[in-house]
């Protein structure tokens, strides 16, 4: 029988807030384990919760960069559940009356055409402490870091409209664009600043019924992501072949052995409504005061890139892919670097060259105005292309200009004709049999020739300009 897949995914976003959610300490779970917290975030009886005006700000900021709809009113539930990560027994999230709904992101689907994925839901909530499993002599201890307890998060909890691990993994990709775009998150899986369950179950192609859903959790990559995706629509479809049942529970991805284990049973504890922290209403002029923070977001960059720079649609939407590239770019065009040589060259040679240093764009120590100067070089052929990557590499790890590093390297273009034409002859002299095809209408000559002259040149020669006084040479003959 042939099998459709439904999946849905949960995604907790952790807002780069200074604060956490119910009390005024650090947000900073990485420092040193338990020097960030107080009687609210350990939950000590009688501590009372208070929340933060600016995670409140930054989660509403980030409903509306994923097009939903803020609540008249949402509040904050008590989750119970045990577990020693969470020793008061339940998390403060809000289950009965979330912050916002309705919300949507548009993907490209596998078919290339474009394709809507509803989100139900966003609400906010605590996050909980973080379990730090050790060896001490011979016995197995767990510690627990409360630095963590009480970060602020949102949780996107779309509509399962997603039918193959693409569309999971194009949605991932799409939310960390759309929130980085916002400014509210970091959005990073590796890190842990957002992490991604997903909900997975099969029925018979053609059928609009739900059936049974498996939960998968522990995937800290988009990739990783996709791949649980797709071992376990495998692995259910085996099951249902064979005749077994599909039964609810919640799995974890081994990423060493690209395989989905079982974990425990799904279970659902009681939400009960929160007494201590008072309901959310936030009026329309605060939602729009909200709203007009947002900046110039992915689909609005791609569409005036294209229309302002002339770039392709492939380009304009590679540009304003991420905020930080899209920002690199246009310092780059302000600066007068032509727009569609400008990406090109971030997206053939910058982009790649970044990665092999181990370097973000956010951070890097090659700044636009650096990059600006050496295309700016490269445009105006004080240097060929050849010249132009080798100084690239050399400006990730020195602060010289890029003239600087060409004067020292002795890396600028030879652009003196009279010395290039002398090249030019001594080559053509050296290669008769070349010229004697160039004569003769063999045109793949002519490029046998620019390439010795280039090497005479020591790779030095405008290639463009020999490619004219050869011409004219040849026409002189």
């Amino acid at each position: 029988m042939s099998y459709e897949a439904v999946i849905g995914l949960e995604i907790h976003v952790q807002l780069n807030c200074p604060t956490k959610l119910f009390c005024n300490c650090a947000n900073a779970a990485t420092e040193q384990a338990n020097s960030h917290i107080c009687p609210i975030c350990i939950w000590l009886p009688g501590a009372v919760p208070q929340l933060s005006e600016s995670a409140l700000k930054q989660a509403a900021l980030t409903c509306l960069a994923l097009n939903c709809e803020i609540q008249d009113e949402s509040a904050f539930d008590q989750k119970v559940y045990y577990y020693p990560d969470l020793p008061k027994g339940f998390q403060l999230s809000q289950h009965h009356k979330p912050l916002s709904r309705n919300g949507w992101l548009d993907i490209t689907g596998e078919d290339g055409k474009s394709k809507r994925l509803r989100i139900h839901h966003i609400h906010m909530e605590e996050d909980v402490a973080k379990l730090v499993h050790e060896t001490e002599g011979q016995a197995r201890i767990s510690l627990v870091d409360f630095n963590r307890a009480g970060a602020p998060l949102v949780e996107v909890v779309t509509e399962p409209d997603m039918r193959c691990p693409h569309d999971a993994m194009a949605f991932l990709r799409a939310v960390r664009t759309q929130i980085r775009y916002a400014g509210t998150a970091e959005c990073s899986m590796e890190s842990g600043t957002m992490r991604c369950d997903a909900n997975i179950s099969l029925r018979p192609v053609g059928s609009e019924a739900f059936f049974t859903k498996v939960e998968v959790k522990n995937m800290n990559s988009v990739k990783a992501v996709g791949n649980a995706i797709a071992f376990e629509i495998e692995r259910q479809s085996k099951l249902l072949d064979d005749g077994q049942p599909v039964t609810m529970h919640t799995r974890l991805w081994d990423p060493e052995k690209n395989i989905t284990t079982y974990m425990r049973d799904k279970f659902a504890g009681p939400c009960v409504p929160d007494p201590s922290v008072p309901s959310i209403r936030l009026s329309k002029i605060q939602i729009n005061a909200l709203a007009e923070r947002l900046p110039e977001m992915p689909s609005q960059k791609q569409a005036r890139f294209a229309d302002q720079f002339g770039l392709t649609e492939e380009e304009a939407a590679q540009m304003s892919a991420e905020r930080d590239l899209a920002d690199y770019f246009e310092v780059l065009v302000n600066a007068g670097i032509t727009p569609r040589p400008a990406a090109q060259w971030m997206a053939g040679r910058f982009l790649p060259a970044l990665k092999e240093q181990h370097q973000e764009i956010a951070s890097t120590s090659l700044t636009p105005d650096r990059a600006a100067e050496l295309l700016s070089m490269l445009e105006k052929e004080v240097i060929n292309a050849k010249q132009a990557r080798k100084i690239l590499l050399l400006m990730f790890t020195s602060d010289k200009s890029a003239a600087a590093i060409a004067d020292e390297k002795g890396f600028k273009q030879l652009t003196d004709p009279a010395a290039m034409t002398a090249i030019l002859e001594q080559v053509m002299a050296d290669q008769p049999d070349a010229v004697a095809n160039l004569r003769s209408g063999k045109k793949q000559a002519a490029s046998f020739l620019i390439g010795q002259a280039m090497q005479q040149s020591r790779g030095k020669a405008n290639p463009k300009l020999l490619a004219d006084l050869l011409e004219n040479l040849m026409g002189d003959n």
